[in-house]
């Protein structure tokens, strides 16, 4: 696998068109803090790492509208790739949905979100768009 942060977005993603309650992922240290920060925004109901294994897995509880059956993530899109990285400085930081959404940035002091980075005034790699 190249893209191991694409390959998590995609099943997110699919899990979520599917409207499956629950979606396993294989984990790294990337993608568990990804998780922690999609809970911390409410963009997910729970989610629980399984040490089973080599490398482990994440479940991820996903988050819906009791009434309408809505996800409360709408679009998923990664940012940047290993073919093409894309970095930002703090002073232009990427604004997702003027502000609605959030951007995770990859920085020196962890991945965190758009906001956060911009608060500490550090800039890093930018892993994804999320609303």
């Amino acid at each position: 696998m190249t893209d191991p942060i694409a390959d998590y977005l995609t099943r997110l993603r699919n899990a979520i068109k599917a409207q499956h309650r629950v979606v396993e992922i294989p984990a790294s240290n990337v993608k568990k803090e990804i998780t922690k920060i999609l809970f911390e925004k409410g963009y997910i109901l729970n989610f629980k790492f399984v040490d089973e294994g080599p490398q482990g897995s994440i479940k991820i509880a996903l988050k819906y509208d009791p009434v309408n059956r809505v996800n409360a993530i709408k679009a998923l899109k990664r940012i940047s790739t290993p073919g093409l990285r894309r970095y930002v400085g703090y002073k232009n930081m990427p604004r997702v949905l003027n502000g609605l959404g959030i951007a995770i940035l990859s920085t020196s002091k962890g991945v965190m979100t758009d906001k956060e980075a911009a608060q500490l005034k550090i800039g890093g790699e930018v892993l994804c768009f999320i609303y």
